[in-house]
């Protein structure tokens, strides 16, 4: 009995492993797990910007395709093809790089003293609280007002030129930066303009290195809002009455019933929206690290 115990129970004498590779297991099992997130995040963008393009080219397949096989009809919704064709004929010899230029400069004009303006507007409610209070109801009134209804008054006002174009992108504009940066304004917080104040800072510098600063979010958030907001407001400009643009275009092409032409303006529209956006996009992340950096 005790022999076949004996041969049932095999014992073995216990190795130890090198210390080398001791070591390397210990720092393995030691060593952090490290994400690189910076990379994953250029991964990530790379994603979506090839989804994006992918999603467009399916877009403008699917258009193409449609109207050839006769399920949307071509008077109406032209083809890409043809839309090209013309945007072609357009910049060769036609008016469009001068339309885009003049529209693109009315609304950049227009977002950007719109947007100061009525930023300092905004800011300046902080020096009297009675000034804010009597204001803040005509402010509600304006941003309400349907401001597009004011561009035959502005065009009788400065001409069907430039300007009135400007204005109307302005007029677009003004109001919501107000109202963000007096939204702001009434979120700075007391406590440190207290704090302020007891280590002997004056008015103008509370203004300066406190309500500013406080402010520039609500400001910064209300670009992207605002350059939409000036876009629309030249684009109506122009389709009232203008010598040039692309609003101009596109009334032109409607009355001679040019449906390729149309789809031109309504495209070059989508794509210079795209592009203004896109570079409120970076202003608004180069203004948040500076402030960030401050």
């Amino acid at each position: 009995m005790e022999t076949v115990r004996k041969e049932a129970f095999v014992i073995h004498a216990a190795v130890a492993a090198p210390e080398p590779a001791l070591s390397a297991v210990r720092k393995a099992e030691a060593a952090p797990l490290i994400i690189d997130e910076e990379s994953k995040e250029r991964r990530r963008s790379r994603k979506v910007t090839l989804l994006r393009t992918l999603a467009a080219m399916l877009i403008f397949v699917v258009w193409e395709l449609f109207t050839r096989i006769g399920w949307l009809d071509v008077y109406y919704w032209s083809t890409p093809s043809a839309i090209l064709k013309t945007a072609w004929t357009q910049i060769t010899e036609g008016e469009l790089l001068s339309d885009i230029s003049y529209t693109s400069a009315a609304t950049i004009l227009g977002f950007v003293f719109g947007t100061l303006c009525g930023a300092l507007l905004g800011l300046s409610f902080w020096w009297s609280r009675t000034y804010a209070d009597v204001s803040e109801p005509y402010l509600i009134i304006l941003n309400a007002m349907p401001k597009l209804a004011l561009a035959p008054v502005l065009v009788i006002l400065l001409g069907i030129g430039f300007f009135s174009k400007v204005a109307l992108a302005f007029s677009m504009t003004v109001v919501v930066a107000a109202l963000s940066a007096y939204s702001g304004v009434k979120s700075v917080d007391p406590d440190m303009e207290k704090l302020m104040y007891s280590l002997g800072a004056k008015r103008r510098q509370v203004f300066a290195k406190v309500v500013v600063p406080w402010s520039m979010p609500w400001i910064i958030n209300s670009l992207r809002i605002n350059i939409a907001l000036a876009l629309a407001g030249a684009i109506v400009g122009e389709f009232i009455a203008s010598r040039h643009g692309v609003g101009r275009m596109i009334m032109y092409a409607g009355t001679i019933l040019d449906i390729n032409l149309v789809w031109v303006g309504v495209v070059v529209l989508s794509l210079l929206s795209m592009l203004m956006y896109w570079g409120v996009v970076v202003l608004e992340k180069g203004l948040s690290k500076g402030f960030v950096k401050q």
